[in-house]
């Protein structure tokens, strides 16, 4: 008998009873549908046996309930997308990149993609849901992997394999259609019960429910500047032929990557040059708002962005936004009673506008310094006073927000929105989610500058999304140019540093669960150097070495001292 401790109480079940059988007895509890279970803090699958432990249920309103809900729908999805294109028509089904509350599935081959086509592959997706299909799941050789997607075309995982170093590989199946997936699955298809198919640009969109009402399936609004956005990257990966993870590492083992880190950074200072002379046409603009959510590089975009202005004639003074934050005292709380800094209400507004107002108006005005450790607004004799060619980069959470300078005229304001928007994806039918990019990215920077450990860094990210979501992602799309920061090789340098800050997290701390799912990850990665990464990119932010720290046009000190411009 296996003793099994359940919301402290300790029951006792025969050997051969799967964790599915134990959920039926407690499901009534939960609103949502137990899809995983924690086994002394460890994810398992409910086909898994019992065994002596401390057990706890996770849901959809969970981050892992929900993954495995989204892994599940997305092979049920290629699985009948293949039945009724039929297998030999599908030339390519590639799941690339998150849009609104969906993924952007890359469809191409021998089939009219229309709405009608669509309704018959969701027509069988329902048809699978009442079949309640098991999602089985068996482990075989790498080498064999290797050798079955290679029979199977899909070269993508052969690839991927050839650089894992474990020995073997789960592969997941639905009724004989098998795939390989980063991560667990939900038992049977029976539970993958709200979903849609939106045709929308060269694919379609997989909608799906989010984590707050795991039962709602939203309507999907398209984001077009932010697709664009992610399109450009994903055409530039496939001209590049650097699609996936595995096309990745064959650059790292040929030692080309001297020669990719200069073509990736080219491009982006081609982009950034692009938006320079973009806001220099705009006469009106004197004021560049940029915003973003965390770790997207604001900083160093905004330093390159001003390098770019000022090769062009234009005189641009940067702007720190969080020098506008009221004195702490007065700063608005969260629902635990902590200090909120990530809504509009932390900041002053009205003397922000009244600032940019004055200056719009050729005033000479003296802009506040926030002093972080006292947490009060300062005036160290910081003038400044607009003339001909001067222009303002500001950057903060809220600066798309046009509540923050609702005194200012719209032309005279230029909008950039800046995200690390990962091109790469492990393989055709596994992404990567962008926030992993941008956690690794946090998690690095915080433990080098700010002595933080990565388990307070991921203990603080769920708030940091959720403020990202409430004032940042709603208004990407009034943006009038948008910049993807995130570099094609950047997770395969990130990885020698983060990977140290993982394995210190504690094995028995909540932390550790999210700290083992991203180790796995950057497993698949080959290491690579940071010697070659010029010291202006924005990779430098991050792991340092960069040449940008502390720098100001023209006056050559830092934004956050005290600076006269006349």
């Amino acid at each position: 008998m296996a003793q099994v401790k359940i919301h402290g109480i300790t029951k006792e079940y025969p050997e051969g009873t799967t964790w599915m059988e134990v959920v039926r007895e407690h499901q009534k509890e939960y609103e949502y549908d137990i899809l995983l279970v924690r086994v002394n803090g460890k994810l398992q699958e409910l086909h898994k046996q019992v065994k002596d432990c401390e057990l706890s249920f996770v849901t959809a309103k969970d981050k892992p309930g929900m993954s495995a809900y989204q892994r599940s729908a997305s092979l049920m999805m290629l699985k009948a997308f293949y039945s009724v294109a039929g297998a030999g028509n599908v030339e390519k089904l590639m799941i690339d990149f998150s849009i609104g509350r969906g993924f952007f599935v890359e469809a191409r081959g021998n089939f009219v993609l229309n709405q009608e086509f669509l309704d018959a592959v969701k027509a069988k997706m329902r048809e699978y849901v009442e079949r309640k299909i098991p999602i089985m799941k068996r482990s075989v050789s790498t080498d064999d992997a290797i050798e079955l997607f290679e029979k199977l075309g899909m070269y993508d995982k052969a690839r991927l394999f050839r650089y894992r170093m474990v020995s073997r590989v789960n592969i997941y199946s639905i009724d004989g259609f098998e795939d390989y997936y980063y991560g667990y699955m939900v038992q049977n298809t029976g539970y993958i019960k709200h979903f849609d198919l939106i045709p929308y640009h060269y694919g379609f969109v997989m909608v799906m429910p989010d984590r707050k009402t795991p039962d709602v399936l939203h309507r999907f609004t398209p984001s077009d500047k932010l697709f664009a956005t992610l399109s450009e990257s994903t055409e530039w990966g496939r001209r590049m032929d650097l699609e996936t993870v595995g096309t990745l590492n064959d650059r790292i083992a040929k030692g080309d990557m001297s020669h990719l880190i200069l073509i990736q950074e080219a491009l982006q200072e081609k982009k950034i040059a692009e938006i320079a002379a973009q806001i220099a046409a705009r006469k009106n603009a004197r004021f560049v708002m940029i915003a973003g959510p965390s770790s997207s590089g604001k900083t160093t975009f905004s330093h390159r962005l001003s390098v770019q202005l000022e090769a062009i004639g234009l005189k641009p003074h940067p702007i720190a936004v969080d020098n506008y934050f009221v004195n702490r005292v007065d700063s608005p709380r969260d629902e635990h009673g902590n200090y909120n800094y990530e809504i509009l209400e932390c900041l002053d507004v009205e003397l922000f506008n009244r600032d940019m107002t004055g200056l719009l108006e050729g005033k000479r005005v003296e802009l506040p310094y926030y002093n972080f450790k006292k947490g009060v607004r300062e005036y160290k004799g910081n003038f400044l006073q607009l003339g001909e060619g001067d222009i303002l980069v500001i950057e903060g959470i809220h600066c798309l927000n046009d509540r923050l300078s609702y005194t200012l005229p719209a032309d005279s304001k230029f909008k950039i929105y800046i995200s690390a928007l990962t091109q790469l994806n492990i393989d055709e039918h596994n992404r990567i989610p962008t926030t992993d990019g941008r956690l690794l990215r946090r998690m690095v920077r915080d433990a080098r500058t700010r002595g933080s450990s990565a388990r307070e860094t991921i203990r603080m990210w769920p708030s940091v999304r959720r403020g990202e979501e409430e004032n940042i992602f709603p208004f990407q799309e009034e943006a009038d140019a948008m910049f993807n920061s995130a570099l094609v090789y950047e997770l395969a340098v990130l990885k020698q540093y983060a990977q140290p800050l993982l394995f210190a997290i504690p094995k028995d701390s909540e932390e550790w669960l999210e700290a083992k799912r991203l180790l796995k990850f950057l497993d698949y990665f080959i290491g690579v150097s940071s010697e070659d990464i010029p010291k202006n990119s924005i990779l430098r932010e991050f792991i340092g070495g960069g040449c940008l720290h502390g720098w100001c046009p023209r006056a050559g000190t830092a934004v956050r001292q005290t600076v006269s411009f006349q």
